[in-house]
Protein backbone atom coordinates (compact mmCIF):
# COMPACT_ATOMS: atom_id res chain seq x y z
CA UNK A 1 0.00 0.00 0.00
CA UNK A 2 1.65 3.08 -1.07
CA UNK A 3 0.87 6.20 0.40
CA UNK A 4 -0.98 8.83 -1.46
CA UNK A 5 0.60 12.05 -1.35
CA UNK A 6 -0.76 14.80 1.06
CA UNK A 7 -3.41 16.61 -0.95
CA UNK A 8 -3.48 20.18 -1.15
CA UNK A 9 -6.52 22.56 -1.87
CA UNK A 10 -5.82 21.60 -5.80
CA UNK A 11 -4.95 18.69 -5.91
CA UNK A 12 -7.88 17.55 -3.80
CA UNK A 13 -9.83 18.92 -6.74
CA UNK A 14 -7.71 17.21 -9.49
CA UNK A 15 -7.68 14.44 -7.60
CA UNK A 16 -12.00 14.40 -7.49
CA UNK A 17 -11.64 15.61 -11.04
CA UNK A 18 -10.26 12.06 -11.81
CA UNK A 19 -12.11 10.16 -9.68
CA UNK A 20 -15.20 11.37 -11.54
CA UNK A 21 -13.80 10.61 -14.86
CA UNK A 22 -16.51 8.38 -16.30
CA UNK A 23 -15.20 4.67 -17.28
CA UNK A 24 -15.84 5.64 -20.97
CA UNK A 25 -13.45 8.42 -20.73
CA UNK A 26 -10.46 5.69 -19.67
CA UNK A 27 -9.25 3.35 -22.87
CA UNK A 28 -10.03 -0.36 -22.51
CA UNK A 29 -7.35 -2.50 -21.90
CA UNK A 30 -6.18 -4.54 -25.27
CA UNK A 31 -4.51 -7.37 -23.52
CA UNK A 32 -7.26 -9.69 -22.51
CA UNK A 33 -7.62 -11.30 -26.48
CA UNK A 34 -8.20 -15.44 -25.34
CA UNK A 35 -6.41 -15.07 -22.46
CA UNK A 36 -9.06 -15.57 -19.08
CA UNK A 37 -8.45 -12.83 -15.99
CA UNK A 38 -6.73 -16.21 -13.83
CA UNK A 39 -4.12 -16.45 -16.66
CA UNK A 40 -3.46 -12.86 -16.46
CA UNK A 41 -3.38 -13.22 -13.57
CA UNK A 42 -0.87 -16.20 -13.46
CA UNK A 43 1.24 -13.69 -15.59
CA UNK A 44 1.46 -10.91 -13.59
CA UNK A 45 2.51 -13.21 -10.55
CA UNK A 46 5.20 -14.51 -13.11
CA UNK A 47 6.88 -11.16 -13.34
CA UNK A 48 6.27 -9.89 -9.59
CA UNK A 49 6.70 -13.07 -7.54
CA UNK A 50 5.05 -11.99 -4.08
CA UNK A 51 1.54 -11.35 -5.85
CA UNK A 52 0.59 -14.79 -6.11
CA UNK A 53 0.69 -15.07 -2.08
CA UNK A 54 -0.58 -11.83 -1.44
CA UNK A 55 -3.87 -12.84 -3.56
CA UNK A 56 -4.04 -15.93 -1.92
CA UNK A 57 -4.03 -14.27 1.47
CA UNK A 58 -6.07 -11.28 0.73
CA UNK A 59 -8.89 -13.87 -0.65
CA UNK A 60 -8.63 -16.02 2.63
CA UNK A 61 -8.34 -12.84 4.79
CA UNK A 62 -11.35 -11.62 3.19
CA UNK A 63 -13.75 -14.82 3.56
CA UNK A 64 -13.34 -14.78 7.10
CA UNK A 65 -14.45 -10.92 7.28
CA UNK A 66 -17.34 -11.73 4.99
CA UNK A 67 -18.34 -15.03 7.23
CA UNK A 68 -17.80 -13.15 10.16
CA UNK A 69 -20.33 -10.41 9.22
CA UNK A 70 -22.64 -13.09 7.94
CA UNK A 71 -22.24 -12.83 4.01
CA UNK A 72 -22.70 -16.21 2.65
CA UNK A 73 -23.38 -18.08 -1.04
CA UNK A 74 -23.17 -15.72 -3.70
CA UNK A 75 -22.27 -12.71 -1.94
CA UNK A 76 -19.76 -14.44 -0.09
CA UNK A 77 -18.13 -16.37 -3.48
CA UNK A 78 -17.86 -12.92 -5.18
CA UNK A 79 -16.14 -11.38 -2.30
CA UNK A 80 -13.54 -14.18 -2.38
CA UNK A 81 -13.35 -13.72 -6.42
CA UNK A 82 -13.28 -10.68 -6.22
CA UNK A 83 -10.05 -10.75 -3.82
CA UNK A 84 -8.11 -13.15 -5.95
CA UNK A 85 -8.34 -10.80 -8.47
CA UNK A 86 -8.51 -7.30 -7.29
CA UNK A 87 -4.57 -6.70 -8.83
CA UNK A 88 -5.33 -8.12 -11.97
CA UNK A 89 -5.13 -4.78 -13.77
CA UNK A 90 -2.01 -4.25 -12.48
CA UNK A 91 -0.93 -6.56 -15.97
CA UNK A 92 -1.58 -3.26 -17.75
CA UNK A 93 1.40 -1.23 -15.17
CA UNK A 94 5.10 -1.76 -16.16
CA UNK A 95 7.52 -3.63 -13.67
CA UNK A 96 9.87 -0.42 -13.49
CA UNK A 97 6.30 1.02 -11.63
CA UNK A 98 5.16 -2.14 -9.54
CA UNK A 99 8.90 -2.24 -8.90
CA UNK A 100 9.95 1.01 -7.73
CA UNK A 101 12.06 1.42 -4.42
CA UNK A 102 10.80 5.01 -3.88
CA UNK A 103 7.87 7.17 -3.97
CA UNK A 104 6.20 7.23 -7.28
CA UNK A 105 6.00 10.34 -9.09
CA UNK A 106 2.49 12.21 -9.59
CA UNK A 107 2.45 10.45 -13.43
CA UNK A 108 3.42 7.07 -12.13
CA UNK A 109 0.84 7.08 -9.35
CA UNK A 110 -1.81 7.97 -12.06
CA UNK A 111 -0.98 5.16 -14.04
CA UNK A 112 -1.16 3.18 -11.19
CA UNK A 113 -4.35 4.33 -10.24
CA UNK A 114 -5.89 3.16 -13.11
CA UNK A 115 -5.50 -0.48 -12.47
CA UNK A 116 -8.40 -0.35 -10.83
CA UNK A 117 -10.11 0.39 -14.18
CA UNK A 118 -8.37 -1.66 -15.93
CA UNK A 119 -9.29 -4.41 -13.62
CA UNK A 120 -12.40 -3.77 -13.83
CA UNK A 121 -12.93 -3.86 -17.61
CA UNK A 122 -11.15 -7.15 -17.82
CA UNK A 123 -13.58 -8.74 -15.99
CA UNK A 124 -16.47 -7.28 -17.90
CA UNK A 125 -14.64 -8.94 -21.04
CA UNK A 126 -14.78 -12.63 -19.34
CA UNK A 127 -16.95 -14.72 -18.10
CA UNK A 128 -16.78 -13.31 -14.37
CA UNK A 129 -19.87 -11.60 -12.94
CA UNK A 130 -20.90 -7.61 -13.40
CA UNK A 131 -20.85 -7.76 -9.19
CA UNK A 132 -17.21 -9.18 -9.34
CA UNK A 133 -16.00 -6.74 -11.52
CA UNK A 134 -17.93 -3.55 -9.63
CA UNK A 135 -15.80 -5.27 -6.33
CA UNK A 136 -12.76 -5.15 -8.12
CA UNK A 137 -13.10 -1.86 -9.84
CA UNK A 138 -13.88 -0.23 -6.16
CA UNK A 139 -11.55 -1.87 -3.53
CA UNK A 140 -9.19 1.09 -3.64
CA UNK A 141 -12.12 3.13 -2.66
CA UNK A 142 -11.47 4.94 0.45
CA UNK A 143 -14.27 5.37 3.70
CA UNK A 144 -13.68 10.01 3.46
CA UNK A 145 -14.39 9.52 -0.48
CA UNK A 146 -10.84 10.60 -1.47
CA UNK A 147 -10.05 6.75 -3.17
CA UNK A 148 -9.79 6.07 -6.92
CA UNK A 149 -11.26 5.74 -9.28
CA UNK A 150 -14.80 6.93 -8.61
CA UNK A 151 -14.26 9.41 -5.37
CA UNK A 152 -16.95 6.83 -3.47
CA UNK A 153 -17.42 7.15 0.19
CA UNK A 154 -19.15 5.65 2.59
CA UNK A 155 -21.51 3.14 2.55
CA UNK A 156 -22.03 3.60 -0.98
CA UNK A 157 -18.89 2.03 -1.64
CA UNK A 158 -19.73 -1.64 -2.08
CA UNK A 159 -19.57 -3.84 0.69
CA UNK A 160 -17.41 -6.32 -0.51
CA UNK A 161 -15.01 -3.87 -2.03
CA UNK A 162 -15.01 -2.11 1.75
CA UNK A 163 -14.25 -5.78 3.24
CA UNK A 164 -11.04 -6.43 0.29
CA UNK A 165 -9.86 -2.88 1.17
CA UNK A 166 -8.75 -3.58 4.60
CA UNK A 167 -7.64 -7.02 3.90
CA UNK A 168 -5.33 -6.09 1.13
CA UNK A 169 -4.23 -3.05 3.39
CA UNK A 170 -3.02 -6.05 6.49
CA UNK A 171 -1.53 -8.27 4.21
CA UNK A 172 0.59 -5.69 2.18
CA UNK A 173 1.66 -3.62 5.52
CA UNK A 174 2.50 -6.89 6.92
CA UNK A 175 4.97 -7.89 3.74
CA UNK A 176 7.74 -6.10 2.31
CA UNK A 177 7.53 -4.24 -0.54
CA UNK A 178 10.09 -2.59 -2.64
CA UNK A 179 9.65 0.76 -1.53
CA UNK A 180 9.26 -0.38 2.52
CA UNK A 181 10.26 -2.90 4.75
CA UNK A 182 7.41 -4.88 6.16
CA UNK A 183 5.57 -3.89 9.35
CA UNK A 184 4.59 -6.33 12.14
CA UNK A 185 1.50 -7.56 12.75
CA UNK A 186 0.40 -4.87 15.71
CA UNK A 187 1.56 -1.73 13.73
CA UNK A 188 -0.22 -3.16 10.50
CA UNK A 189 -3.59 -3.69 13.19
CA UNK A 190 -2.61 -0.30 14.95
CA UNK A 191 -2.71 1.51 11.53
CA UNK A 192 -6.08 -0.12 10.30
CA UNK A 193 -7.47 1.24 13.82
CA UNK A 194 -6.04 4.78 12.96
CA UNK A 195 -7.36 4.69 9.36
CA UNK A 196 -11.44 3.61 10.89
CA UNK A 197 -13.67 6.32 9.65
CA UNK A 198 -10.77 7.82 7.20
CA UNK A 199 -9.85 5.03 5.02
CA UNK A 200 -11.51 2.29 6.28
CA UNK A 201 -15.23 1.32 7.09
CA UNK A 202 -14.61 1.41 11.18
CA UNK A 203 -17.36 -1.33 11.55
CA UNK A 204 -15.68 -3.22 9.60
CA UNK A 205 -12.72 -2.48 10.78
CA UNK A 206 -13.68 -3.60 14.89
CA UNK A 207 -14.71 -7.29 13.19
CA UNK A 208 -11.49 -7.28 11.37
CA UNK A 209 -9.37 -6.53 14.86
CA UNK A 210 -11.43 -8.97 17.19
CA UNK A 211 -12.41 -11.48 14.98
CA UNK A 212 -10.46 -11.96 11.24
CA UNK A 213 -6.63 -10.51 12.20
CA UNK A 214 -4.09 -13.40 13.48
CA UNK A 215 -4.76 -14.07 16.86
CA UNK A 216 -1.72 -12.59 18.54
CA UNK A 217 -2.63 -9.21 17.44
CA UNK A 218 -7.00 -9.42 17.58
CA UNK A 219 -7.90 -6.56 20.04
CA UNK A 220 -10.41 -7.51 23.01
CA UNK A 221 -12.33 -4.98 22.38
CA UNK A 222 -14.37 -2.87 19.05
CA UNK A 223 -12.45 0.03 18.74
CA UNK A 224 -14.25 3.30 20.37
Amino acid sequence: MRKGSSLTRAGRSAHRAAATRRPQDCPPPRVLGTATPDRLSRQLADRIPRMERHHRAVAELAGSLARHIGLRDEQLHAVVRAAELHDVGKVLVPDAILNKPGELSEDELALMRRHAIGGWLILRESAESDAIAALVRSSHERWDGMGYPDGLAGEAIPLGARIITICDAFDAMTHERPYRSARSGAEALAELRQGAGVRYDPTLVAVFLTAVAPSPYRATRAIQ
